[in-house]
């Protein structure tokens, strides 16, 4: 990172979960955490990757995103419903990825409740946000105690995921893909991305 961008990005104000010695995390809070998404491949995508993260930190996850995309095939649900058990035994000895069996099954079991989700609403993207009435909602924490861990939204959610045959759902997991697909707005009242 050039010293230009460093020194900015130390003279703003920033949601105090932010590791700022790591270029990715900057980004991520910086250009995609709480922006509203509505294109179904990234909604798979942050489903999968926060469901990844259970039990480690964002900062691991986001660091092996890039190797992520590329192993389960740019995220598109269609072909991740594909992967085949042998491909399976080949992702449990990338170390590029959580090497966790359940986790990794449940991607692709996942991309077919996905799939089945897509041709029921006609889009994941329709079927998530008319959860919200298809409106963010904006809570402008002051502090990182004031951070829920989940939120009754999350719980309906989760249950219904679940109840679709969605793994690593729980309620936790689901308020951390809300807050990262942008349904869910938390960046803290003093955070330069609060428009004043």
């Amino acid at each position: 990172m050039a010293k230009t961008t460093s020194s900015k990005i130390h003279r703003r104000l920033y949601c105090p979960w932010l590791k700022l010695d790591n270029p990715l995390y900057v980004k991520y809070h910086d250009e995609e955490w709480g922006v509203p998404v509505h294109d179904d491949v990234k909604h798979f995508e942050m489903i999968t990757l926060e469901g990844a993260q259970a039990g480690l930190s964002w900062e691991t996850i986001l660091n092996k995103r890039a190797h992520y995309r590329k192993v389960f095939l740019g995220f598109i649900p269609e072909k991740v419903a594909r992967i085949t058990p042998a491909k399976i035994e080949k992702l449990l000895q990338d170390p590029g990825i959580v090497r966790n069996r359940l986790k990794v099954e449940s991607t692709i079991s996942n991309a077919k409740a996905f799939l089945k989700i897509q041709k029921e609403f006609g889009s994941f993207d329709k079927y998530i946000w008319a959860f919200s009435d298809f409106k963010t909602i904006a809570h402008h924490r002051r502090s990182i105690q004031d951070y829920p861990t989940k939120t009754a939204l999350s719980d309906k959610i989760s249950k219904d995921l679940k109840k679709r045959g969605f793994r690593f759902v729980g309620s936790t997991i689901i308020y951390a893909y809300l807050q990262a697909i942008g349904i869910v707005n938390d960046h803290t009242a003093s955070c330069w991305k609060v428009k004043k």
